[in-house]
């Protein structure tokens, strides 16, 4: 492995006065089984409307869905990764979900 100096920029995000209102990020990503199983893993939170098929199709939902604080958590990948971006600490948050989030 070398010994490199990175390039500042490429280790951290823009710097809070680099930062302007209106500037946007955005991560694209598809919802898969495996993410919702190992989120249910790591989190404890096995309720069957993440995890058991027949009784998710019985719920409001019509099948199963994603942990919402599986979706949450991209947020965090927006901050940490895209804006402000690496070196950010993300604080705190106040969500309200629009929609459940399905597998696909």
């Amino acid at each position: 492995m070398a010994n490199e100096v990175r390039d500042f920029s490429e280790m951290y995000g823009y710097s809070y006065e680099d930062l302007k209102e209106g500037m946007t990020a955005a991560v694209s990503r598809t919802v898969t089984d495996a993410d919702i199983l190992m989120f249910a893993g790591v989190s404890g939170d096995t309720n069957p409307v993440h995890l058991d098929a027949e009784f998710a199709a019985s719920t409001m939902f019509g099948g199963r869905i994603a942990h919402g604080m599986l979706s949450a958590a991209f947020i965090s990948t927006v901050f940490g990764t895209r804006l402000p971006g690496p070196g950010c600490i993300y604080l705190s948050q106040t969500l309200k979900f629009k929609a459940p989030v399905k597998v696909g």
